[in-house]
């Protein structure tokens, strides 16, 4: 039976699960130049083609290991700047222009991300050498489907993804750190939390409560892992009901995350402008508001604190998600071990 050690799984979590979706940045940070951005523990290179659409690669070049981000695009390929070795978007060294025929030549040498662009941003495929095929990307009704408009909060915080994620899965937090927003000053302060399974994970929700405060989060699987609650709104707060919101962390580097919060609500015809409109004038700046009191905590939080703490019952669901985590990245290690490869990437 293949032993997989406690630091191996900490190295793959610190990095992000593999074989999975993940939110990379805003669609505008790829305009006409290539991008280099550090994610999941590669470092990778974004170009659009002449029609405009996302590419993505390690930004690597098979060749001396320069970044093709600093080479020259070609439309679907990228001619590295140090020696002029084109990658094409298959990751295959197509040309070689200095030894033309040599064995580089027509190798797929260069790791690919497979790219969405969706929802105003760009979501990359990270997989393993088991599994370089991507599932299908199916993203949350409130940020795919045409019943919901949406606002992208996007930022990049300094501080373990995993801490953020547990952030999500804590709706007391809400009650006490946020306490003084238009939209969480309701409710008990006391309460007993449960877990409900649903069909791409699960919910943990408050008992007796709902449709008062920050009463539930929803953790999903599909094909990308998210995070989902929602926040009931005074009529004041404009047409649409409760506020959904679509929570995705990716690991930039052990201390840095990039995370995307989108801000939704049901609504339609003349109900969607006015909500957009109340958005950008009133609502956008509290919101902020409420994230800048979870960056503060987060980034002050010790790269440790999660190994000295004292939990109780509100802490029930990032405790399910933990294990959750740990799980899978045992069985993905497992499978890389057993089929000849120790190595997650």
């Amino acid at each position: 039976m293949t032993e997989i050690s406690k630091d191996a799984i900490e190295s793959l979590l610190q990095k992000g699960l593999r074989n999975n979706w993940y939110m990379i940045c805003p669609s505008h940070f790829v305009k006409e130049a290539p991008v280099s951005l550090r994610r999941c523990g590669f470092k990778m290179v974004l170009w659009r083609d002449m029609k405009g659409v996302i590419h993505a690669l390690e930004d690597h070049c098979p060749h001396r290991g320069a970044p093709l981000s600093l080479g020259i695009l070609m439309d679907d390929r990228i001619a590295c700047g140090y020696h002029g070795v084109q990658v094409d978007t298959n990751g295959v060294a197509v040309s070689v222009p200095g030894s033309p025929g040599c064995a580089l030549e027509g190798r797929k040498a260069t790791k690919v991300f497979p790219t969405i662009e969706t929802a105003g941003v760009i979501f990359a495929y990270v997989g393993d050498r088991l599994h370089p095929e991507p599932p299908e990307l199916d993203l949350p009704e409130q940020i795919s489907g045409p019943d919901f408009s949406h606002f992208l909060c996007y930022a990049e915080w300094k501080g373990d993804y995993r801490y953020i994620i547990d952030n999500v899965m804590d709706p007391m937090h809400g009650t006490f750190l946020h306490k003084q927003s238009h939209s969480m000053s309701f409710g008990d302060a006391v309460a007993e939390f449960q877990l409900r399974d649903t069909a791409h994970g699960f919910v943990f929700e408050k008992k007796g409560q709902r449709n008062v405060n920050f009463d539930w989060t929803e953790y999903a699987e599909t094909g990308i892992a998210w995070l989902r609650l929602e926040i009931p709104y005074p009529k004041t707060g404009g047409p649409g009901g409760n506020f959904h919101i679509i929570g995705m962390c990716t690991p930039i580097a052990p201390n840095l995350t990039a995370i995307a919060f989108w801000r939704c609500r049901k609504v339609s015809d003349w109900q969607r402008d006015t909500w957009r409109f109340l958005y950008k004038n009133r609502l956008e700046a509290r919101h902020w508001h409420v994230l800048e009191q979870d960056r503060v905590l987060i980034e002050q939080l010790e790269p440790d604190a999660n190994q000295r703490e004292m939990l109780y019952q509100h802490d029930l669901g990032l405790v399910r998600l933990r294990k959750v985590m740990r799980e899978k990245a045992e069985a993905q290690l497992k499978a890389l071990a057993q089929a000849g490869s120790g190595r997650a990437a």
